[in-house]
């Protein structure tokens, strides 16, 4: 309890949660919604690819998007981090925040899993044979990027103690 306090009185978290400018929480979470729209836009898109839905293209394009997708998750942690040393209470006393947490490194698992496993022996213009084991992963992972989704917007209403001194108000 006495770190949820601290942490809640730091400079930074007093600043993102309270500053009045647009540079603190709703610049914060714009970053937060641009990496979620990148990670889980492209990786949702790679698993569609994978369904059959653009399976007339080559695959070995499909590589160069993991720099991007690593970038996009790269602003989703460093802003989560951020959203999370704002309202610290918020977050660590709700449950849905660690299954949003839960989904998310499963949903990343697979993606590493199918840039290793799946699409790293492609040779140029190679088309990809998947199985129906290929497929129902991909569509594990649009669900598990999906229930990332509403379980961080979710947070906005789930939750139970805004900040440490609510919590201790009972």
């Amino acid at each position: 309890m006495s770190f949820l306090v601290w942490l809640e009185q730091t400079g930074l978290s007093v600043w993102i949660r309270e500053a009045q400018t647009l540079w603190a929480f709703p610049f914060v979470l714009f970053l937060h919604t641009l990496g979620l729209g990148v990670v889980g836009g492209l990786s949702v898109a790679l698993n569609l690819w994978i369904l059959g839905f653009a399976s007339r293209h080559s695959a070995t394009p499909l590589r160069s998007l993991f720099p991007f997708i690593w970038v996009g998750f790269a602003i989703n942690l460093l802003s989560g981090v951020l959203l999370l040393v704002a309202y610290p209470t918020k977050a660590l006393t709700d449950p849905v925040f660690y299954l949003k947490i839960a989904l998310i490194v499963a949903a990343l698992f697979h993606l590493e899993w199918l840039r290793r496993s799946v699409l790293a022996g492609l040779g140029h213009g190679q088309s990809l044979e998947v199985g129906a084991g290929i497929r129902a992963l991909s569509v594990a992972s649009i669900l598990l990027w999906a229930g990332a989704v509403l379980t961080g917007r979710l947070l906005a209403y789930t939750y139970n103690y805004m900040t440490a001194a609510a919590l201790l108000a009972g």
